[in-house]
């Protein structure tokens, strides 16, 4: 019987990691199911240009796999049994049950409320593809000086408020921001964020933290009345409860707790990768949820699989940072360059040059993505031994 290898989630992590494993392991040794939701590949670093009403290509999983020997699987996660090892989908034609030797878990992550009232009955997120292209319905109904209001400062909410002020001058935008904006930025960073809002008019208010969301406002904890015909609400993200659920070890953010090779500390079987994974990289920082983060998981979550199955040294993909790129409308944008931590240096790239580097970058990404198995060397390797069995030193 092949060892049946079963990821979750076909985003950013999950595609990559399904595609890795199919280019390392040899088809008659392994089956490797991918299950998804959708029928797409979603570029997620984009929803802010979908919500604005720009096309984005699409990526048909079934083209994408074609020929790897990758099955799809087009379903619904319901439940994890991490003891009879079964996940419990559900598509179209009822419930079902997939046995699983391995488990990828990339199921990633969505919007999260924070429980703040009136967000789930008002506000818009831009999460996923459904809730940037209702954004956008909604969008497109406003009239000239209409107000839209953006809650969150961090680097999703800073996109979508400077690409709704270029692609709609006519409307208010206002962005809400906890603290300061571009806080987490170096100062010639926070400056040029700072100096393409004022450009694009946006009013920021800072220092706000929002308590309420109604239908044509928002209030702040320090009593502050934001307008706003339309709320996007950015900030941040909560991942699913089905791991948690499942009886799996998580961290108290709901992630699974997985080693430096991406396994969980509590299932061996079960490896976790991008915002799924409570994950530790450079001075000893948990990753934060990102594409920057993901990527290499899941490239780290395939190779040790891959490895233990075939009696390989484990490889270690480096879990570093090395910019932070931000798009400000489509004609401008910002990369700051951090240390391996993640923390802000002092060179930024700038304007039109920053924004081609950022499409650039989401590009490359989409393509590595889109092309499991072009890009490096085919090396398919045959399987020798369980990967449950004890880890080898990595190499």
């Amino acid at each position: 019987m092949p060892h049946n290898i079963i990821v979750l989630g076909a985003g950013y992590t999950g595609a990559l990691a399904a595609g890795r494993l199919a280019r390392r392991l040899h088809t008659d040794d392994v089956a490797i199911t991918l299950v998804s939701a959708g029928t797409e590949f979603v570029e997620r670093v984009r929803m802010h240009q979908l919500a604005v009403g720009q096309e984005l290509r699409a990526h048909p999983l079934t083209e994408m796999f074609d020929g790897t020997g990758v099955v799809l699987r087009h379903a619904r996660v319901d439940e994890i049994d991490v003891t009879r090892r079964i996940v419990r989908v559900s598509d179209a034609t009822g419930d079902h049950e997939l046995s699983y030797d391995t488990l990828v878990y990339g199921l990633g992550s969505s919007w999260d409320t924070h429980g703040v009232p009136g967000v789930s009955e008002h506000a818009h997120d831009i999460a996923g593809p459904e809730g940037a292209r209702k954004l956008h319905r909604r969008l497109a109904k406003l009239t000239a000086g209409s107000t839209v209001t953006v809650v969150g400062g961090g680097l999703t909410g800073v996109e979508a408020a400077t690409e709704i002020a270029e692609s709609r001058p006519d409307l208010s935008v206002s962005l809400v921001v906890r603290g300061l904006l571009g806080s987490w930025l170096s100062p010639r960073g926070r400056d040029h964020v700072r100096t393409v809002t004022d450009r694009l008019g946006i009013t920021v208010h800072e220092g706000a933290a929002v308590t309420a969301v109604t239908e044509d406002h928002v209030t702040t904890e320090d009593g502050r009345t934001v307008p706003a015909e339309v709320t996007v609400w950015t900030t941040g993200f909560a991942v699913h409860p089905i791991a948690q659920a499942s009886g799996l070890e998580v961290a108290e953010t709901g992630q699974i707790v997985v080693d430096a090779t991406m396994r969980s500390v509590s299932h061996p079987e079960v490896h976790a990768i991008g915002d799924a994974a409570y994950a530790i990289g450079q001075r000893d920082q948990v990753l934060r949820m990102s594409c920057a983060s993901g990527t290499p998981t899941a490239w780290q979550a395939a190779d040790a699989i891959a490895a233990r199955l075939t009696g390989r040294r484990i490889p270690m993909a480096p879990l570093r940072y090395f910019n932070q790129c931000i798009s400000l409308g489509r004609r401008d944008g910002l990369i700051q360059y951090v240390t391996a931590d993640d923390r802000p240096v002092r060179a930024v790239l700038t304007g039109r040059v920053a924004a081609l580097y950022k499409e650039l970058i989401c590009k490359g990404a989409a393509w590595g993505v889109a092309n499991p198995l072009l890009g490096l060397p085919t090396r398919r390797h045959r399987v020798v031994t369980s990967a449950t069995q004890p880890s080898e030193a990595p190499a």
